[in-house]
């Protein structure tokens, strides 16, 4: 009884994701791999190292991204057209299959503990789902590795064939697989393109502040905004 009463108090049936900087803390993640992608891709050569990370805005001395850095929300296919024009000789499909494979070995910093964290949102009775602008290949390998692919109603990379944030499309998948209505789906999200996509689908947003925008950029697109997603069950039931 209790728990029938809890289900049809809260405000959305279901809950939509994105997963770098949301279900991971992005800098934790992030960070380290981008070092040692650069080095990688540069094969230790200083002066390309330099050139790579300015084109994806990094801070090499700092080993982080810049806060400004556009690749924090793009897709793999953007971040490989903007290194090509420093990689002479190779391609864009060359660099993104490198970003896609590379980034499966990211060491993945959970923003709380995951596992109890989804267990309880699917007591509640709520459809979950992921939707990231990295490809669904990394987006399932890092579920997996994480031991939270299961918990998952709805998966999807900019390439499953929805599009990508912020357009409304990927997320509007969802709703229509869901059978949920979209205004009683929440999207949750640590940047604008993540806001931006739920606005224009319709939805609730949440801003979290585990990935590079602050508060001030997110408030403005957010129903509210949460220091991270452990905040998110005392919202909902709110």
């Amino acid at each position: 009884m209790t728990l029938n009463i809890q289900i049809s108090s809260m405000r959305v049936d279901g809950v939509l994701f994105d997963k770098d900087g949301t279900l991971f803390d992005f800098g934790a993640t992030w960070n380290t791999w981008a070092a040692g992608a650069i080095r990688e891709l540069a094969q230790d050569q200083p002066d390309l190292m330099g050139r790579i990370a300015q084109a994806l805005e990094f801070d090499l001395a700092e080993t982080r991204f810049h806060s400004t850095s556009p690749i924090i929300a793009e897709t793999n296919r953007e971040a490989a057209k903007r290194l090509v024009r420093v990689l002479p000789g190779q391609s864009v499909e060359e660099i993104e299959h490198f970003l896609m494979h590379s980034s499966t070995d990211a060491p993945l910093a959970p923003a709380v503990p995951l596992t109890p964290f989804l267990q309880d949102l699917s007591t509640r009775g709520l459809k979950l789902g992921v939707m990231t602008n990295d490809t669904e290949f990394g987006a399932r390998s890092h579920l997996r590795t994480a031991g939270i692919e299961g918990h998952f109603d709805f998966i999807a990379g900019f390439d499953s064939g929805h599009g990508a944030k912020p357009d409304p499309d990927p997320l509007l998948a969802f709703a229509r697989e869901m059978q949920l209505a979209p205004a009683r789906v929440v999207m949750v999200g640590d940047s604008a393109h993540d806001l931006v996509a739920g606005r224009a689908a319709g939805m609730q947003t949440v801003g979290v502040l585990t990935g590079m925008a602050g508060r001030d950029e997110l408030s403005a697109l957010a129903d509210v905004v949460l220091p991270d997603i452990g905040h998110l069950p005392a919202w909902l039931a709110s």
